[in-house]
Formats: structure tokens, C-alpha cells, sequence
């Protein structure tokens, strides 16, 4: 059977093919007796618009890109989830990008990315001073993380707040030998362990920071013997990250530790595996799901040209399970 065209719809309603073009690209509303025959004979022919076509003629996709770090990571997973959802919702598709944790190729991919969408979200690494690129894409951005040097409207977790909560629900447990398993080359490390350090100060106590490698769980892995058999061994211990933190426990307990009695471990993201850790694992959820609604939601009103440069801070929620218990005899 021959495919219906818009010529085709045109002739069955007695109007023209722009008539045609204009109702079905919602530029322009015709009177009710018109557009009755135009649903009728579009509904009749079975004809579907290209949605290419239309792309190139009015310059609109309907086609909202999102770059993340790394699709691997449940965090980032779950961003795309409830970006999808609101996307969705509002008749847009998302055109998805993972940069793989590569900081060469990051602007280079974003860029091309932007090109063939209405609007981006991005997930980066980058400094703040070093992002001003994105202001000059020529579409809507929303970033997820903070940025205070230039007007782009962002959406973020506090994990000030959540470094400070770990380090709070530890000390509460009888804890004082408190380290953290950091990721610097992260935006929000620095701002988890100064939520560490505030409240552990508070105590006249001090955080030991070691180094990953990578937000991963082969990096947790790799950085759990320096940490447990070092010299300086803590009592609990704050990783950057729910995966680092899996990672982490599963090489203690084949170097022989036992956890939690030997070693309280945290996390952050409540990754939806942490739970079925053997221990259960203690993080802070971190709402990235909403994350990915909230960053969608304002992209979605920059489209229809509602100018917000504001920030969205999502406040974290402390899930307490087995990995943290409390200390009976401080060190």
C-alpha cells in the first residue's frame, strides 16, 4: 500500500500543502471547520510527518541532547532516567552522549552534540573558569553541578552537607579515626570532604584524605591496601563514592578483614546494588534521579523562552544500613 503524502492529505481536505505544513508543525491555527477536516484526513491516510523534514525547515528537533560522564556509573544512569521521563512527557526525545570520563574529547563531543538538538544538558569535569565555551553553543544549556563564573543555569546536589552528614552519622557511632577515599579530579570532592572536615573539626578530630585513582570499583579495590595496611588504618571511612566504596569492601574482606568490625565504610549516590552489598552498604542518596527531572524541566522551559540563570539545590537524604555500626572500643 502506497504511503499517504502531504500532497495527498492536502487534496482530501481541500486546502493547501502549507495549509498542510502549518497545522501539523503547530506554527499557525486555522478555524475549526478546517482543522476538523485536516485531523479527519490526516487521521484517514494513516500519514505521519518526517519528523527530518520538519527539523530542517522550521530549525526545531524535538530532540534534547544530555552528556554524561560515564553510563556505566548507576548515578549517571539514573540522571538519564528522570531526564528521559520529563522529556518524554513534554514530546521531546533524548539524544544521549557519554564522554567515557574523557576530558580531551569532552568539548569536542558536547560540541558536536549541541549541533543536531534544541537544547543540552552536560554533565562535565571541567573547572568552572574553563567552561565558558558552553555559553557560546548558541542553545539552551543546563549543567548539572554548579558554576558561578558564568550565567548558565545548573542543577546540583549539596554534598557539602552530605560530607558533613557521613562524617556527623560516624562520629554519632563512637567513631574518631574517620578517612576519606577521595576522587579529585571530581568538582564535588573538594566540597565533600570540606563537609567531612567541618563537622570533624567541630570534635577537634582531623580527616586522613586518600586518593582513587577513578569513580570506580576496580579504584576502590586498588586503594584498599595502602589505606589498610598503611600505618595510619582508620576506624570508618568516607569514599567518594557508592562504587569506590563496593570495590573497597570487597578487596578488605579478601585481604581478611571483617566489616563493619573492623571498618565502618560509607558512600555517596545510593547506587541501587549498595543494598544487596554483603554488608549492606551506608550512603547518602543524593537524588540524582530527580536531578535529571529538575535539569530537564528547566531546559525544557528555556525552549519555550522562560530565561532562568537560577540554580536548583537538592538536598541529600543519609540511608543508614549494615556497613556503619558503632565502636565499642576507641582506638
Amino acid at each position: 500500500m502506497k504511503k499517504a503524502t502531504i500532497r495527498d492529505v492536502a487534496a482530501a481536505a481541500g486546502v493547501s500543502v502549507a495549509t498542510v505544513s502549518k497545522y501539523m508543525n503547530g506554527a499557525q491555527r486555522f478555524s475549526a471547520p478546517v482543522e476538523a477536516r485536516l485531523k479527519a484526513a490526516i487521521e484517514q491516510l494513516g500519514y505521519r510527518s518526517n519528523p527530518l523534514a520538519r527539523s530542517m525547515i522550521t530549525g526545531v528537533t524535538r530532540t534534547i541532547g544530555l552528556a554524561i560522564l560515564d553510563i556505566r556509573n548507576p548515578y549517571f544512569t539514573n540522571i538519564v532516567k528522570g531526564a528521559n521521563r520529563i522529556a518524554l512527557r513534554h514530546d521531546y526525545t533524548l539524544l544521549l552522549v557519554d564522554t567515557e570520563e574523557n576530558q580531551e574529547r569532552e568539548q569536542q563531543l558536547i560540541e558536536a552534540l549541541a549541533q543536531r538538538v534544541d537544547g543540552v544538558i552536560i554533565s562535565s569535569r571541567m573547572q568552572e573558569d574553563s567552561m565558558q565555551w558552553m555559553t557560546e553553543l548558541n542553545k539552551p544549556v543546563v549543567l548539572l553541578g554548579r558554576n558561578q563564573l558564568f550565567p548558565i543555569p545548573s542543577v546540583s546536589n549539596d554534598s557539602y552537607l552530605a560530607g558533613y552528614m557521613l562524617a556527623r552519622h560516624l562520629l554519632n557511632q563512637g567513631h574518631r579515626h574517620i578517612g576519606y577515599l577521595g576522587f579529585a579530579r571530581s568538582r564535588w570532592d573538594a566540597e565533600r570532604i570540606r563537609g567531612a572536615r567541618t563537622c570533624l573539626s567541630e570534635a577537634d578530630l582531623t580527616l586522613e584524605v586518600h586518593e582513587a585513582h577513578a569513580p570506580s570499583t576496580l579504584a576502590g579495590k586498588n586503594a584498599c591496601s595502602s589505606v589498610m595496611l598503611g600505618p595510619h588504618r582508620p576506624e570508618a571511612l568516607i569514599c567518594y563514592n557508592d562504587l569506590i566504596a563496593l570495590g573497597f569492601m570487597k578487596e578488605a574482606v579478601a585481604l581478611g578483614f571483617k566489616l563493619p568490625q573492623d571498618l565502618s565504610v560509607t558512600g555517596f549516590d545510593n547506587v541501587p546494588y549498595g543494598e544487596f552489598a554483603v554488608p549492606a552498604l551506608t550512603t547518602v542518596d543524593l537524588q540524582s534521579e530527580k536531578m535529571g527531572e529538575q535539569a530537564m524541566l528547566k531546559l525544557i522551559d528555556a525552549l519555550a523562552g522562560k530565561r532562568d540563570i537560577g540554580h536548583v539545590t537538592l538536598e541529600p537524604r543519609l540511608i543508614v544500613r549494615d556497613s556503619t555500626i558503632p565502636r565499642d572500643n576507641p582506638r
